[in-house]
């Protein structure tokens, strides 16, 4: 037989070196749920009296430089976050695992602000949404589009009726619906669309507009996604468009980007008869090549993209050019090949400088001087 020895069992703490840094992500997570981060623009690092202004002096500014979003940079932690255990757990972590990369914008191309607060962002090279939530204090990057179906080239994107987001997918060829968590319902269009691009919304009379480009017209459909009628078809004419892309709606009036006819076109009465055409081709500032985006502020200014010429440019009303913002760079006030424009309850005015990989942010200042 086999002496046993009596043996007092004594209890080892020991903890791998993966179990330590999964405890630490615990912690940090922990930590991070708790203390919501600010999102930031960017415009509070300018030194006082240094933010850029448009017209620049002698004249009246007009236009403030507000900032810029780029993604996950634009959230910072608050001084209580960075003090304290959670604060040395974070850079604790951060050293034994290293920081991942942030996420970041790559190919912005339209977006909008929903009821509350959010900006949401449409990404054609990422294949996604991405949301900036002032409110949380968070990033998100929705990707489902239909179903199991992902984003495959997002491009216009509207806020619809009750809380829903609305997208178009250039390649998928439908309107996605997402609700307020970006979880997808029934999509829009499929099978009548060819390849839609801009997005509008008339929450008055719920009318979803859809710019159709490859049938060169603009599609409308209810909130439960039936067709109620076509406007336009190919030509060049009053009320006819010539590859259509961005779409806006505001003071009761549809804005069509006729992109490949260098203009924009402007419907009254909820977008049910013509009233304006502005805009054509030339070498000047203020002629539009290849115009893309538009929207329109409080006071009825309209902003239109010139892609081409990498400029936004300002129009009143009746289609007056008034001024331009930009030129080709990466400088702050330059793009590179910018999409999409779209402005908030706030007269921000935000741009999609797409080749630069960040959305440029404007404020109008209805009355001139310094916006206090």
């Amino acid at each position: 037989m086999v002496a046993f020895r009596n043996v007092v069992m004594r209890p080892v703490y020991r903890v791998s070196g993966r179990a330590a840094v999964l405890a630490l992500g615990v912690l940090v997570a922990a930590c991070a749920a708790t203390a919501p981060r600010v999102l930031h623009f960017g415009m509070e690092d300018a030194p006082e009296g240094k933010r850029l202004m448009w017209p620049p002096a002698p004249e009246i500014p007009r236009f403030m430089f507000a900032g810029q979003l780029v993604g996950e940079a634009n959230f910072r932690e608050t001084p209580a976050e960075t003090a304290g255990v959670g604060g040395f757990l974070r850079r604790l972590a951060n050293f034994i695992i290293g920081e991942k990369p942030p996420t970041e914008l790559q190919r912005p191309q339209s977006g909008t602000v929903d009821g509350t607060g959010r900006i949401l962002v449409t990404d054609a090279s990422r294949q996604a949404v991405f949301v900036f939530d002032p409110v949380t204090g968070g990033l998100q990057v929705w990707d489902k589009a239909d179903g199991l179906a992902n984003f495959i080239a997002p491009i216009g994107i509207t806020s619809g009726a009750d809380g829903w987001i609305l997208v178009a997918d250039a390649q998928l060829g439908i309107v996605a619906r997402l609700d307020a968590r970006g979880n997808p319902g029934r999509a829009i269009g499929r099978g009548v669309l060819k390849r839609p691009t801009g997005l509008a919304y008339d929450a008055v009379r719920k009318r979803i507009f859809v710019a159709d480009t490859y049938a060169h017209d603009i599609k409308v459909f209810d909130d439960d996604g039936r067709l109620l009628k076509v406007i336009g078809s190919h030509g060049e004419g009053n009320g006819e468009f010539n590859f259509p892309t961005f779409l806006a709606f505001a003071r009761g009036e549809l804005y069509v980007t006729d992109t490949m006819n260098s203009r924009v076109q402007v419907f009254a009465d909820g977008g049910d008869r013509w009233r304006l055409s502005f805009g054509r081709r030339g070498l000047y500032v203020g002629n539009m090549v290849r115009p893309k985006g538009v929207t329109v502020d409080s006071d009825g200014n309209i902003y239109v993209v010139e892609s081409y010429h990498d400029h936004l440019l300002v129009f009143n009303r009746d289609g007056d050019f008034l001024m331009a913002i930009g030129g080709l760079g990466q400088e702050t006030g330059k793009f590179y090949l910018p999409a999409g424009a779209w402005a908030d309850n706030r007269n921000r005015v935000f741009v999609a400088d797409m080749f630069n990989g960040r959305v440029v942010v404007f404020q109008y200042l209805e009355t001139g001087g310094d916006g206090g």
